[in-house]
């Protein structure tokens, strides 16, 4: 019997039956990177949590009736900031980080989503939008600015569940003079010379960022669509923003019916971020080690759970890869995998469920026969695992080895040496040494054999 599928809506705060507005429209939106600099580790939880919920709808419904949509901001305060500071032009800037984060992308193992529109490419619709929010009397124009004002909207906090008071108070609350109240929100503003500018009935200008999702979202998913996802950090002010400005342009009583947000990545217990200097980027970690074990480490805790982000965490994520790899096969295009081995991830995207299901997989593999190991590498393969062939996972070891071929032949003859001398402490000190450079030896029929760990 199929599985229904489970989502924590971050609306109402519980757990609710995936049920789609129409099986033959699958819609989910999820906001994407603001290219001003380079995508970090914690950018890169979403990136593969959503990822997975694309293949687990894409495993209940027909491929072709989900539409993921991701979307690029490439006209932000941010984006203008940084160009100054690196001392390059905006349009340089943003296609050069547009480009890297394409290529993290490739390098985590996530698929190309549906649609994946740029906000510059958009601004029309955005000025539509705008324009039907004033005619309607949810917005209004002041000093060439275009302000929602909230107050129009009895909605405003239901998703982040605090009222109006509490919401300015404990938020980053832009103030401004054209405000008619200080938790109104920015939909159009003017440009300065040298700044990106469009034409519109409020003088050249640039959109604010909230409205670019509301706007994009709508072209690609319609007025209501079935999953907006992001990382907590959305919930408020962006998410409860588009949610306001969406409902009140397009007339609707909902804007996504699901609303799925990723918990936060730490160090050392502390929120991964710009501010508190400890920002790693995903592209450190290529051509160290392979993006499968980025991939497994970001899914090695439940998606709403914070996941704190160290080397151990890395180290066990690369053993575990490493014992996998040994039962490794090529396997045919994806097949359809039971239903009860997919049961965690259809519960609320369980990924540490689902792995705990990998690991008695494996342990059959290393006893069965052929199917047992293809069923097994599949099912990796299912979470964007084991996607590389045994000959490149094994090469990130050798490029990581700081001891060359000669000299590990030269250390093998030493020991043999202190073996045969009965020096066998020695021997063992050198044994632990070529351990220590990521060097396994055995010793067989008199000869004495190494590999890459």
């Amino acid at each position: 019997m199929s599985k229904d599928i489970f989502l924590t809506n971050s609306f109402g705060n519980k757990k609710e039956k995936f049920v789609p507005i129409d099986s033959k429209m699958i819609g989910m939106y999820v906001c994407g990177p603001t290219v001003y600099d380079d995508p970090h580790i914690g950018n890169a939880r979403p990136l593969v949590v959503f990822d997975i919920l694309f293949k687990i709808l894409k495993s209940k419904f027909n491929n072709s009736d989900v539409n993921y949509v991701r979307n690029i901001t490439d006209v932000d305060d941010k984006i203008i900031t940084s160009s100054k500071e690196k001392k390059i032009s905006i349009s340089e800037l943003t296609n050069k980080i547009t480009k890297n984060f394409h290529e993290d992308c490739k390098y985590l193992f996530c698929e190309k989503p549906t649609d994946e529109p740029k906000a510059t490419e958009n601004i029309n619709l955005m000025i539509e939008m705008i324009s039907d929010l004033i005619s309607k009397g949810f917005a209004y124009e002041k000093n060439n600015h275009v302000y929602f004002e909230v107050k129009k909207f009895n909605d405003y906090g239901k998703l982040s569940n605090k009222n109006l008071d509490e919401l300015v108070a404990g938020s980053r609350v832009e103030f401004s003079k054209n405000k008619k109240n200080q938790a109104d929100f920015v939909l159009w503003k003017p440009s300065k010379d040298g700044e990106p500018s469009w034409f519109s009935p409020w003088g050249k200008g640039r959109p604010g960022w909230h409205l670019e999702c509301s706007a994009m979202s709508k072209k690609y998913l319609k007025n209501e669509f079935d999953i907006h996802g992001g990382g907590r950090d959305l919930i408020f002010p962006h998410h409860e923003n588009e949610i306001a400005q969406s409902r009140c342009a397009n007339d609707t009583k909902s804007f996504a019916k699901y609303w799925i947000h990723n918990g936060f990545i730490t160090m050392s217990n502390e929120k991964m971020a710009k501010s508190q200097g400890n920002i790693l980027k995903i592209k450190d970690f290529k051509n160290i080690i392979s993006g499968q074990v980025l991939r497994l480490a970001l899914i090695n805790t439940h998606y709403r759970q914070p996941l704190d982000w160290n080397d151990e965490l890395i180290k066990n994520c690369q053993n575990t890869l490493d014992k996998w790899y040994a039962v490794y096969t090529k396997t045919d295009k994806m097949k359809s995998i039971p239903d009860e081995i997919l049961e965690p991830l259809f519960d609320d995207i369980n990924t540490p469920g689902y792995i705990t299901k990998l690991h008695e997989l494996y342990s059959l593999a290393v006893k069965g026969d052929d199917s047992d190991k293809k069923l097994f590498n599949q099912a990796c393969n299912f979470i964007g695992l084991l996607l590389e062939d045994k000959e490149k996972w094994n090469s990130y070891k050798k490029a990581n080895i700081k001891i060359s071929e000669k000299e590990i032949l030269n250390k093998i003859n030493d020991r043999n040496n202190a073996r045969k001398n009965k020096e066998f402490e020695l021997a063992d000190k050198i044994r632990n040494e070529l351990s220590e450079n990521g060097i396994l030896i055995e010793d067989k029929d008199d000869k004495t054999i190494w590999k890459y760990k």
